[in-house]
């Protein structure tokens, strides 16, 4: 397991989780949120499992995005934001003060609903953490590289052309190269926002596939407004409401026989 960060200075419970020796365990406790005078959470409760996809489900502005987002404290780049509760990552709460931000992201990597690869080669896209993080030598950053482009999927279309724009790769490509470039810094935890809904069916099932190898390493976190989506690719489902989290379980229940009437009423698709 990696070492712990540095510092300065009403749902029913998930199942059970892997062993506490698999680094990744999401635990939030009565955790809410607030931007300026607006609640956005209220007291979310929720363990994710590691080794496994977790997926949150619910209509737009339900706060899935913002928990997500609090995970790794994305959500403290905007101003008037604050919360309550923990959130711990392998037993350490990382939304306490003294948390640096800064490397609790290089244990929780994200992806975002729209690509966004940096305008250099597709070797500098994946280079880029490992080189922030103090790391010289051509021939590590070379490992590193094909290392990740392989866990993403990309490196056999890609292993011709490091040298050339990411910008010119397709959609879909570029999707999976900011996942490699997430895990070029090995993290533990994978969040991701809508990662397909700007992709094409092929380049979803792509997606998909990834998650589903990617998860014997990592803890994964989606948020998808993409039922069959949910269904398809997440061992654990969440369905968040109004800010709240009402019901959580094995997807297969959640999808089959769901115990909240506002879960049933969703996935069954009378309202969202």
């Amino acid at each position: 397991m990696k070492s712990s960060l540095r510092t300065r200075g009403e749902a029913s419970a998930a199942p059970a989780v892997p062993a506490p020796d698999a680094p990744g365990l999401i635990e939030a406790k009565n955790f809410s949120f607030w931007y300026g005078a607006k609640q956005a959470l209220f007291e979310v409760s929720l363990t994710i499992p590691p080794r496994a996809v977790t997926a949150l489900i619910g209509p737009s502005g339900c706060g899935k995005s913002t928990f997500l987002r609090s995970i790794n404290r994305m959500n403290d780049l905007i101003p008037g934001v604050r919360r309550e509760g923990e959130i711990l990552l392998d037993g350490e709460n990382v939304v306490a003060p003294r948390v640096d931000a800064v490397e609790l992201r290089q244990r929780v990597g994200m992806v975002f609903q729209r690509w966004n690869p940096f305008p250099k080669s597709i070797y500098d896209n994946v280079a880029y953490g490992p080189r922030v993080n103090g790391i010289r030598k051509r021939a590590v950053l070379d490992a590193i590289v094909e290392s990740a482009l392989v866990r993403a999927a990309l490196w056999d279309e890609v292993k011709d052309r490091l040298r050339q724009s990411a910008l010119g790769l397709s959609g879909g490509q570029q999707q999976r190269l900011c996942i490699a470039r997430a895990l070029a810094n090995e993290p533990e935890v994978l969040l991701l926002d809508e990662p397909a809904s700007a992709l094409d069916p092929i380049a979803t099932q792509k997606v998909e596939e990834l998650l589903y190898e990617l998860k014997r390493d990592l803890t994964i976190v989606i948020v998808t407004h993409n039922l069959q989506q949910a269904a398809r690719v997440s061992d654990v489902t969440a369905f968040f409401y109004l800010g709240r989290l009402v019901e959580v379980g094995p997807t297969d229940r959640m999808f089959t026989s769901p115990v909240n009437e506002r879960t049933e009423a969703y996935i069954t698709g009378r309202f969202g």
